[in-house]
């Protein structure tokens, strides 16, 4: 029997006190406390009694890994090191966990962000002291930005060394603690249980990084401890607005004659409440765009993305909107939005009026939010808002087909996006690396809202595409796991490429190869400064993912590409399709 987390507000559903198995539960079931849908659950320990027993001695170490299995980590990014090896031999013990060795601890952070980020539960990155702490960095901050829970583990000198010196002794908790949520060193045996109960908790509530240096000799101490439940050691987060503030929200929004809704990440999971609203208010939604894929781009009031690579449509209505319904958005300067009439949802109080002030701030969880003021709004019908909407959307649609020739070489970026488009599955994840082909993919892709997207947002830190989606291909194991990239993202991790193809990692590569860092050279065009040091020296990709045992594909015409991807998508390894792409961004 096993427990499963409600990642929205975590409720836990206990098989050995409800009588039915998780798994034995409607599809349509949702959690009893929030509303969350069924795919918002993690599986916690596989045994319900399993942490009851302290058992026989065991190293620190294994009381520590214990911990983490007991509070639903699955998963250990990482390089093995001298100063972790006690940790690292601990979950080679424990069959709760699946360790997965990188070539770079860079990737481990980005795998364990884009996991979190993708889950809504944490992942570990397990590495040494030194130089293996500071190269975690990076992911680390993405997953800090992104508010991505993750638990960061770095090994560390003995303590009976401690500060003489010692080869890769650094202070680690000073370089962690702007990074993180929850900071601390073990410097003993009977800290171990709590203190990694305390770095999950603060992961999981605070939505951020935790970090535990572990001096190597502490790993290797004898210790026998019982593991500490996450039952009781949780709060709920079912949080929802007072009724007098609800009923403000519905009042402000009858009133409106052109509403707009502006979905952010923290719209996620509200989808069909939040289409149910925007019908009927007669309400087109806008997403950011960390929030693509919210909803169905196909769908009658989806206007697209709104901000600096956002659709026409999206523009002109936000732009002329009498009041603006935001929903778990962080008002990035990126997403541009004005300062109108405001109804705001976020769970995060410090986010509400964070830009502007709003006419109606409802501080809760949107999952339980917005079915409530879907109930209260009298909704109006308006024919000649709902005309002007599609009138918007089709021309919008029509800039965008004229964009997509097949005509020339190198293959315009438009029509890649076209035929990726058409070609990958309703229900694909998608890991977008930074570059210029973000660009395109904002404006020109519209995704199923059965697909799922994870990128770098707030960080926009290039290198981050290929371990999303080796993340990805682990979170969502059933599903086609795509990553889009270009050659200069994919370059500064190219390395674990070998990592996908170890672990046979079915992820499907397709890298925009412009020989250029297309968005700086288009930045330098911008300001006016002359093109210089953004052109790049390539590899000839396709043959590189030959010779780490993968499947390699060049497409340098247009009429190829198209079986290029079919070809991709039917081969159950991993593939990195080369694209011979053209840096000129209007063609």
């Amino acid at each position: 029997m096993a427990k499963f987390r409600c990642t929205v507000c975590n409720y836990v559903y206990d098989e050995s006190k409800e009588g039915v198995l998780f798994s034995s539960l409607p599809t349509d079931w949702r959690c009893p406390v929030c509303g969350a849908t069924k795919d918002a659950f993690i599986r916690l320990s596989e045994v319900a009694d399993q942490s009851q027993v302290s058992g026989e001695m065991k190293s620190v170490s294994e009381i520590l890994v214990s911990q983490m299995a007991e509070w639903g980590v699955r998963y250990v990014f990482g390089m093995p090191g001298t100063s972790s090896l006690g940790i690292v031999d601990a979950v080679r013990k424990d069959n709760r966990l699946k360790y997965v060795q990188v070539r770079h601890e860079q990737t481990a952070a980005f795998m364990a962000s884009a996991y979190g980020k993708l889950t809504g539960h944490v992942a570990a990155c397990l590495t040494i002291a030194g130089p293996g702490a500071t190269n975690l960095s990076t992911g680390l901050f993405d997953a800090k930005l992104d508010h991505s829970p993750v638990l960061a583990l770095t090994g560390l000198v003995e303590r009976a060394v401690m500060g003489l010196g010692t080869p890769q002794e650094i202070d680690q908790h000073s370089f962690f603690e702007p990074i993180s949520v929850f900071n601390g060193i073990l410097m003993s045996a009977e800290q171990a249980t709590t203190l990694v109960m305390l770095a999950l908790k603060h992961a999981i509530v605070e939505k951020g990084v935790s970090h535990l240096s572990i001096p190597n000799d502490v790993q290797k101490l004898p210790y026998s401890s019982k593991i500490i439940n996450f039952e009781g050691r949780i709060p709920n987060m079912a949080v929802s607005p007072p009724e007098f503030l609800m009923k403000g929200a519905a009042l402000a929004i009858d009133q409106a004659c052109r509403p707009v809704i502006i979905a952010g990440f923290g719209a996620m999971g509200c989808q069909p409440a939040l289409t149910r609203l925007s019908q009927k208010i007669s309400a087109p939604i806008a997403t950011t765009f960390r929030a693509k894929g919210l909803i169905d781009e196909h769908s009658a009031l989806s206007i697209g993305c709104h901000g600096s690579i956002g659709s026409t449509a999206a523009a002109k209505l936000v732009r002329e909107s009498d009041l603006l319904i935001v929903v778990g958005s962080s008002f990035s300067s990126l997403t541009q939005i004005p300062e109108r009439r405001i109804v705001q949802v976020d769970l995060n109080p410090l986010m509400i009026a964070k830009r502007y002030a709003s006419e109606v701030g409802l501080v809760g969880n949107s999952i339980e939010v917005i079915p409530r003021l879907e109930s209260l709004v009298k909704g109006v019908e308006k024919p000649d808002y709902l005309g002007e909407i599609a009138k918007l959307k089709l021309d919008w649609l029509r800039l965008l087909s004229r964009e997509t020739t097949n005509s020339g070489k190198p293959i315009r970026p438009p029509y890649i996006i076209k035929v990726l488009n058409e070609k990958l599955p309703s229900n694909a994840v998608i890991s977008l690396d930074v570059g210029e082909h973000c660009w395109w993919f904002g404006r020109n892709f519209m995704m199923s809202g059965s697909q799922k997207l994870t990128f770098s947002a707030n960080l926009g830190s290039m290198g981050s595409g290929l371990p999303g989606a080796m993340a990805a291909s682990i979170a969502f194991p059933e599903r086609q796991t795509i990553c889009i990239t270009g050659d200069g993202g994919f370059a500064l991790v190219m390395g674990d490429f070998l990592t996908a193809v170890k672990n046979q990692m079915p992820i499907k590569v397709f890298l925009f190869n412009n020989g250029q860092l297309g968005m700086i050279m288009q930045e330098q065009k911008i300001e006016g400064y002359p093109i210089w040091q953004t052109d790049l020296q390539n590899c000839a990709y396709a043959e590189f993912a030959k010779s780490c045992g993968a499947e390699g594909i060049r497409v340098e015409d247009p009429d190829q590409l198209a079986g290029a991807v079919d070809k991709a998508l039917d081969i159950t390894g991993p593939v990195l399709v080369d694209i011979l792409t053209d840096p000129r961004r209007i063609a």
